[in-house]
């Protein structure tokens, strides 16, 4: 693994005081930040599907953490999580996620990497937004690029034409496009919170290894033993934008050729993931799909 990075967890500020939550913070890039942030002093909550998992990951990790059980393919528990939470929340950090995987569906009826990376992590903020004081932060993906160059508001569920490694850029796509909904809802509401993106390059996790085609999962191991950093580079981009001072809808990724590896810094998006209509369709879209509203009193059109 190719360790290239300048910027490392060694100069993150001082985050006593502090609370984070990191979704699937139980593996790879969730579990290497939330260790960084608990190591700088912030209380960090493992938001994680299965609780025994977390509890085992989180006592991996120095510093002051807890355990709470989410389940982003379920709305229902999404709703609990939120539901139980009490007092302010500086930081969340959307970063769990399935990538390329076999055709499945959320306990909502929604297409699990759809349902789970863009409409979980839609609900979750939003249920939220009313406790948080400062940042949230979505891992999208290099991936964004991969779909058919839109989101497909006709088939979101692609039921006509499943496709894992399309339905998956899709779902990252859907992030950014959040991503920069969000930030002009908080810019109009006057709030201070600030929306950023983060993608981690290419990183050794097990992310890769559910993906539904076996030449896929054989193909990515191979580049994860000669070509990807490790978790702990991935997860820079989430700490910088999570801690240094950068505009709302900030994209960070690495600096390297082709954004695999690389010491943090701002990146470009495609055009797709710029497009201010698509977004504001795509939060409509998802307020209806989810039940879930913004908070925020902005102008909607």
């Amino acid at each position: 693994m190719i360790e290239t990075q300048k910027w490392n967890e060694t100069q993150l500020p001082d985050l006593h005081g502090r609370t984070a939550v990191v979704t699937g913070a139980n593996s790879g890039i969730g579990l290497t930040a939330a260790d960084a942030l608990a190591r700088a002093g912030a209380h960090v909550v493992f938001a994680v599907r299965d609780p025994e998992r977390g509890r085992a990951a989180a006592a991996t990790v120095s510093g002051s953490t807890e355990v709470r059980r989410l389940d982003l393919a379920d709305l229902a528990s999404v709703r609990e999580f939120s539901a139980d939470w009490k007092g302010p929340l500086d930081l969340l950090i959307n970063n769990a996620g399935v990538m390329m995987i076999p055709r499945q569906r959320t306990k909502d009826g929604f297409e699990m990497q759809f349902g789970t990376n863009h409409l979980g992590h839609f609900a979750l903020t939003n249920l939220l937004l009313p406790h948080i004081t400062g940042r949230v932060v979505t891992v999208a993906s290099a991936a964004h690029r991969w779909g058919y160059g839109t989101i497909r508001f006709d088939d979101l569920n692609m039921d006509a034409d499943y496709d894992p490694r399309r339905a998956y850029g899709q779902s990252k796509l859907a992030n950014l496009l959040f991503t920069l909904e969000l930030q002009r809802r908080l810019t109009e509401a006057g709030s201070e919170v600030r929306a950023l993106a983060a993608h981690p390059g290419y990183s050794a996790t097990n992310l890769q290894s559910h993906a539904a085609s076996t030449v896929a999962r054989v193909g990515m191991w191979i580049t994860n033993r000669l070509a990807a950093q490790s978790d702990r580079a991935g997860a820079l981009p989430t700490l910088y934008a999570a801690t240094q001072d950068l505009p709302g809808a900030s994209y960070v990724g690495p600096d390297g050729p082709g954004e695999w590896r690389g010491r943090p810094t701002l990146v470009s998006r495609s055009r797709a993931a710029s497009d201010p209509v698509a977004a504001r369709r795509l939060w409509t879209v998802s307020e209806e799909l989810t039940g879930v509203r913004c908070p925020l009193e902005v102008r909607v059109a």
